[in-house]
């Protein structure tokens, strides 16, 4: 789990991009992209859900807070704190929190 803040709005509304960047992000991290899903809404923010192999991962925004959601669920030998350690700097956060699901 990972909740960024201080994006920029045109980088958190932009699907296209948000897009690409988790699609980096799946391959950052080792794991492998099934399938790729997103919605605009309106008047702002954006989901992305990837489905991998490994679980799942998704991007929840909302722009006109600067902030989104990041969520990196894998199994296996991926590595999902690198794919957090990407979107942090893609997305251009000038903070953020991470938790962690490891017990």
């Amino acid at each position: 789990m990972l909740n960024l803040y201080g994006c920029p709005y045109k980088i958190l509304n932009n699907e296209l991009f948000l897009k690409q960047a988790i699609t980096q992000a799946v391959t950052c991290c080792k794991a492998t992209l099934v399938d790729i899903i997103s919605k605009q809404f309106h008047p702002q923010g954006v989901t992305v859900l990837a489905l991998l192999s490994e679980s799942h991962m998704s991007i929840h925004t909302w722009p006109e807070k600067g902030e989104a959601a990041v969520d990196v669920y894998t199994c296996g030998d991926a590595r999902p704190e690198l794919a957090c350690g990407f979107l942090i700097n893609e997305l251009q956060a000038t903070d953020s929190w991470m938790g962690s699901t490891d017990r």
